[in-house]
């Protein structure tokens, strides 16, 4: 999945800038962007909507789309990586689906038990 890289845009509009030799200021008054806006996209501290973006990339001469990066998702289920997954790693991936078994069986038994009763 491609996404916005707030070190590369930072380090990018901040190089561009002072070559162009311009304020922060002077950047904000030819995108319209605020001062404040420049110095926090230059901290990594704000990230631009795409309007904003186009404004930098059209005065400060970057192709907006080098801003983006691809990004491995570091919330995949790890399971899915068997082969990469060391031995301590493989137990505990087998003991994390061992007790969600579990807890299904005791969250259907419940239900059962539940309805069971209710009739």
């Amino acid at each position: 999945m491609k996404v916005l890289s707030t070190a590369k845009l930072a380090k990018t509009v901040t190089e561009l800038r002072k070559q162009k030799d311009l304020t922060q200021e002077q950047l904000g008054e030819q995108t319209s962007l605020n001062r404040v806006m420049v110095g926090r996209i230059e901290r990594e501290n704000f990230i631009p909507s795409i309007i904003q973006l186009q404004a930098l990339s059209a005065v400060l001469g970057f192709d907006l789309t080098d801003m983006f990066v691809e990004q491995e998702d570091e919330t995949s289920f790890i399971a899915l990586r068997g082969m990469q997954l060391s031995e301590e790693e493989r137990e505990g991936v087998d003991q994390l689906l061992t007790m969600m078994l579990t807890l299904r069986q005791q969250m259907m038994l419940s239900k059962a038990y539940e309805h069971g009763h209710s009739v």
